[in-house]
């Protein structure tokens, strides 16, 4: 039997992710030029890009119950089924029937691709390092914003070459399949282990009753409010700001090489901080991040990208790795259900938020304007003006809007930093 190659198994696990990213990045880059060129309201690009997800728990949730019993492996080659499909018929978007429905179609399949990735590889970090779970889950995951550091620069450097022609866009995703392929290739024929529960004996039993503790139930919550803070927003950072600044979409680069980079040194960040006390610095950094983005024009926006970079930074990671360090009897289902939470909340957001944005643009327009009409390619001048003035009004207002979730987040984890201390000495004193 082969043994065990824990870094090619890491390496692989790193090149899936990598395409999980590339897709959040090159949809965020081309988002605000699918409505112009398929005429869609910020309501249904919310929707599209909601779809990815809500694609993703579908796919998390089921792919972390599933895991103990058909193993990682399968589930990382159903991953690389999905992320084929999917980017296939976004390349083909609008050639067969609705452009709406062919992208959210397409988009669907990515989600439930991205998802899988999780499902296997969270768990499969934690199980290849077991006495280094936050550290390594936070290089892992240092491909997420890595991707879309990538991704971006793509799209700007092809638009940059190839101008901005319709089929440009197609290019730019079609280049996905190029890395899908190498994840699949590296994955094929690997041996993997049981995940750590099943190499523990914990029983399937003892895992589920595990995650109706109050502290999981509490970072499940909390998995809401980070996962909308970071992912909502760099996700529609270049619709937000598009009228804002003409290098939005460098907002959104700047943002997320912040994020590799303090994920590249979350080893020595954490050991000295403890992953709640991170949680707490992330909450208080994402919200002033927000508040500039907000709030600020011209080079102080990527002054805001920074700092929002600095907050966002270990949410993702150091959530599951604080759950699978301190709740280690609730498994894979439990890393997979707060990644799966963290999702749900955002498609849900994103939808209601991109409702709330056609409004907010609305209000800013003409009385008795019809949206649909303004963005039209046969919109006139004056209406094409009036509706740029309007995102121009409209974004920022939605980030404010966004900027509650952090300050709430301060509030909680403030708390769980005060709890766990409170259980650290309870257990010296014990000893």
């Amino acid at each position: 039997m082969q043994a065990v190659n824990r870094n090619q198994l890491f390496v692989a696990s790193c090149l899936a992710l990598l395409v999980t990213s590339l897709s959040f990045g090159i949809r965020a880059g081309i988002l605000a030029r699918l409505g112009v060129q398929f005429s869609l309201d910020k309501a249904e690009l919310g929707t599209i890009a909601a779809t990815a997800f809500w694609g993703f728990p579908l796919a998390v949730i089921i792919g972390g119950m599933l895991v103990d019993i058909i193993g990682m492996k399968r589930l990382l080659l159903l991953a690389f089924v999905f992320h084929l499909i999917g980017i296939i018929l976004t390349v083909f978007a609008g050639k067969f029937g609705n452009p709406f429905w062919s992208l959210f179609i397409s988009t669907l399949f990515i989600g439930i691709a991205n998802g899988t990735v999780e499902a296997a590889c969270n768990p499969l970090v934690a199980t290849l390092f077991p006495d280094n779970k936050t550290t390594k889950l936070n290089h892992f995951h240092l491909w997420f914003p890595g991707g879309i550091v990538i991704g971006t620069l793509l799209v700007f450097g092809l638009d940059e070459w190839l101008g901005n022609g319709v089929w440009v866009w197609q290019v730019e995703v079609a280049i996905m399949i190029i890395p899908t392929l190498i994840y699949g290739f590296l994955f094929f024929g690997k041996t993997f282990l049981v995940t750590e529960r099943v190499a523990h004996g914990v029983s399937t039993a003892e895992m589920y009753s595990s995650l109706l503790k109050p502290l999981f139930i509490f970072m499940i919550i909390c998995m809401f409010g980070t996962a909308i803070t970071e992912l909502f927003t760099t996700q529609w950072v270049q619709v937000l700001l598009n009228n804002v600044t003409q290098n939005s979409i460098l907002i959104l680069t700047v943002t997320t090489g912040v994020m590799v980079i303090g994920r590249g040194f979350a080893g020595p960040v954490v050991h000295r901080l403890s992953p709640q006390g991170v949680l707490l610095g992330s909450a208080i950094f994402a919200a002033l991040g927000l508040y500039l983005l907000g709030n600020t024009s011209g080079n102080m926006l990527f002054a805001g990208a920074i700092v929002f970079g600095i907050g966002v930074c270990y949410f993702w990671p150091t959530m599951l790795g604080f759950v699978s360090e301190n709740l280690p009897k609730t498994g894979a289902v439990g890393i997979n259900l707060m990644g799966g939470a963290g999702m749900f909340a955002v498609s849900l957001y994103m939808m209601f938020m991109g409702g709330v944005y056609d409004k907010q643009i609305l209000s800013k327009l003409p009385a008795g304007a019809i949206l649909k009409q303004y963005n039209s390619p046969d919109a006139s001048v004056e209406m094409k003006a009036a509706l740029e003035a309007a995102n121009k009004a409209a974004g920022p207002e939605i980030i404010n809007t966004t900027l509650i979730i952090p300050i709430i987040l301060i509030a909680a984890f403030t708390g769980l930093l005060i709890y766990m201390r409170g259980r650290k000495n309870a257990v010296l004193q014990t000893t």
